[in-house]
């Protein structure tokens, strides 16, 4: 029997939260849940378990009608006794309200209300459509506008910088520091190259096998968002760090069962989790650039600028990042491509100018 991918591992385990989190929810939202399960991703319905539970409990909170309820009390009919003021109280409480989990203070910037106000609004229209309850109110509250952000990204120089310390970093470094610093130095550089010259996710590097990295051709077999497959090509620089990496500190590493397979170890001698990764990459980018918050998704966007500069191609910046849509990425370079039309008009001459 053919043991199971970390994919499915992923999946399996995801899915068992997800039933346990359906449980604190009004019984009635099984249905939803259920009919969603065919278009949308795990991940994605266990945020809106999340989302949906918050609001539930900012009625039984804050609406003296519910005040006595607990959550399994909740019918489908409850819904329908939901105003459009009811709601936008309900935006108002999503800035700051307090965790059911872990009795601490949780804050909402723009993006979070609209998160959470977009579940919302999924879940009321399922039974809306199904007729189910009268009424929408979701339909009749503004959502949050969202403030675009500007963009972080590294500029060529601070590549440099980064990759340089990454690698080189270590030579003021004593004692215990030095001896870790000299055991992760050919894991995080591999890591960190690989997320500057391919811009693949850090879900995805951190479910890279050794199998699928092929060096004949020098391409990366990867599982994208949905399960689609594709074949993502790297540069020399990640070939060599990549081969010196697997050569070296990695051909060391005596696996734990069960993680035989995979690419980049933690020290635990398990495959590397997201969360690592993550601290990795902000733990070297605050020695080179203080200034930015730097994450593994800010150095994804680094790889696609650069991408788009030497191409000038949108789609194909697009289909290498994994998007779906060629607006997503079309919004994220759209600023790249106003400064080069303003530079191109410029270049335009209509008529010489005489000399005096």
């Amino acid at each position: 029997m053919k043991a199971p991918t970390y994919y499915d591992d992923l999946n399996a385990r995801q899915t068992i939260k997800l039933r346990e989190l359906i449980k604190t929810l009004p019984p009635f939202a099984k249905d939803f849940f259920r009919a969603i399960d065919s278009t949308t991703q795990v991940r994605t319905r266990i945020a809106y378990a999340y989302d949906i539970r918050v609001f539930f409990h900012f009625l039984m909170e804050e609406n003296p009608v519910y005040r006595n309820y607990s959550i399994q009390d909740f019918e489908v009919s409850d819904l329908d006794n939901i105003e459009s003021v009811d709601l936008e109280e309900y935006m108002e409480y999503l800035k700051v309200y307090e965790s059911d989990e872990s009795h601490k203070h949780m804050q909402n910037t723009e993006q979070g209300v609209f998160r959470k106000m977009s579940a919302l609004r999924s879940f009321y229209g399922y039974y809306y459509k199904r007729q189910m309850i009268g009424k929408n109110p979701t339909l009749l509250v503004d959502m949050p506008k969202i403030r675009e952000k500007e963009i972080i990204r590294l500029e060529p120089d601070e590549v440099a910088s980064l990759l340089d310390f990454v690698e080189k970093g270590g030579e003021n470094l004593t004692g215990q520091k030095k001896a870790y610093y000299e055991k992760t130095k050919e894991r995080d550089f591999a890591i960190i190259t690989l997320l500057l010259g391919t811009g693949i996710r850090v879900s995805e590097l951190v479910g890279l096998n050794l199998d699928d990295v092929d060096f004949k051709s020098n391409g990366l077999h990867l599982i994208r968002k949905g399960r689609k497959e594709m074949t993502v090509y790297f540069g020399n620089e990640v070939a060599d760090a990549l081969e010196q990496y697997i050569e070296g500190s990695r051909a060391k590493v005596i696996p734990r069962e069960g993680h035989e397979d995979a690419l980049f170890y933690s020290m635990q001698r398990k495959r590397i989790g997201v969360q690592a990764v993550q601290n990795l990459v902000k733990k070297y980018a605050r020695e080179v650039t203080p200034l930015k918050k730097i994450t593994p998704h800010k150095l994804r966007s680094t790889y696609g600028t650069a991408l788009y500069q030497e191409t000038d191609d949108i789609y194909l910046v697009a289909e290498v990042l994994g998007h779906s849509d060629v607006n997503t990425t079309r919004k994220h370079y759209a600023a790249m491509s106003d400064t080069r039309r303003r530079q191109a008009a410029g270049k335009v001459v209509l008529r010489e100018k005489k000399p005096e």
